[in-house]
């Protein structure tokens, strides 16, 4: 049996987090298992919740914040603290169906990944009875070209299983990004080779409301969006097409090729393809000078992008 450390980022959450401890110790936890809450410095009465819930399931770990990190950071902290290999992230908010991680595990077991998804978000409002909406990602193995071709990405969610390795691989969740640090997790996962897959017939519930980290961070933003990617997307330049990174960087591309995937989806070059492309464009330069240089190059526009956009 592969146990498993679920983890919870908790910030102010004292009205929801019970309902996501009980779907997962219900049914979800086996002998062995753990679950890590991570309090990000909450101000309401959510340590409060916390320490009832240690009450009744004595098994959960309780990591603090001194300070309010945001989201990814809280996510790191339960990983780092983790002792299983295999990982299941749940926010505050949302709530596994019944007996559900057992056939996910066995499915990503199966088929040797390191990221295994429900096909279905069903998202609920008030209660799980009553389902409002249903999101469903592309079954079978997801790919970077699927997430950046605008499919639904199993990253925007963030509530999905993986190996310690593809964290790792990954650089964990990135801090500077706010409520993309889930999105941007999935990217780096699978731009690091990991494996994704997407187990066909299951679901998890996920809640809306006006207290959604991304709803406040990124959707109420969403002009923002775009801009605030190309810090990730910089990272990996020599992996993106040269013509997408310089439509990226556009006046017209950069505050919308987010939002414009579907019609203009990014296209990423296999690494034993990167040479021959970036050799082809425009720089006349060895590859890897070419790259540096490019790379380079953008750092600076990105600088000169922010600074702009801060004193506008």
């Amino acid at each position: 049996m592969h146990n498993i450390s679920f983890f919870i980022p908790a910030y102010n959450c004292a009205g929801t987090i019970a309902e996501s401890v009980d779907s997962i110790m219900k049914t979800n936890f086996n002998d062995g298992d753990e679950l890590i809450i991570t309090n990000d410095c909450s101000t309401d009465n959510t340590l409060a919740i916390l320490k009832e819930l240690q009450s009744k399931y004595p098994v959960i770990k309780v990591v603090e914040h001194k300070i309010n990190k945001g989201g990814a950071a809280a996510r790191n902290t339960a990983v780092e603290n983790a002792k299983h290999d295999l990982l299941f992230c749940l926010d505050s908010d949302n709530i596994l169906a019944e007996n559900s991680i057992a056939p996910l595990v066995d499915f990503m077991t199966g088929q040797e990944a390191e990221v295994a998804c429900f096909e279905h978000l069903s998202y609920f409002s008030s209660s799980i009875k009553l389902i409002d909406e249903t999101w469903s990602f592309k079954l079978g193995i997801f790919t970077i070209n699927d997430m950046l071709s605008g499919s639904i990405s199993p990253g925007a969610s963030g509530n999905y299983l993986f190996t310690k390795s593809s964290w790792l691989k990954a650089n964990g969740y990135s801090e500077d990004l706010g409520a993309l640090d889930t999105w941007s997790f999935g990217f780096k996962q699978l731009m690091a080779g990991c494996k994704m897959v997407v187990m066909p017939g299951t679901h998890y519930y996920h809640r809306r409301g006006h207290e959604s980290y991304y709803l406040r961070d990124a959707w109420n933003k969403r002009r923002s969006v775009s801009l605030r990617l190309i810090k990730l997307i910089i990272n990996y330049i020599d992996r993106i097409h040269p013509d997408d990174v310089d439509y990226i960087f556009s006046k017209k591309g950069r505050y919308s090729w987010f939002d414009n995937l579907k019609k203009k989806p990014i296209r990423v070059v296999e690494q034993n393809e990167a040479q021959k492309v970036w050799s082809e464009h425009e720089l006349k330069a060895t590859f890897s000078n070419k790259v540096f240089s490019k790379s380079k190059h953008y750092q600076k526009r990105l600088v000169q992008i922010l600074t702009n956009k801060t004193r506008g």
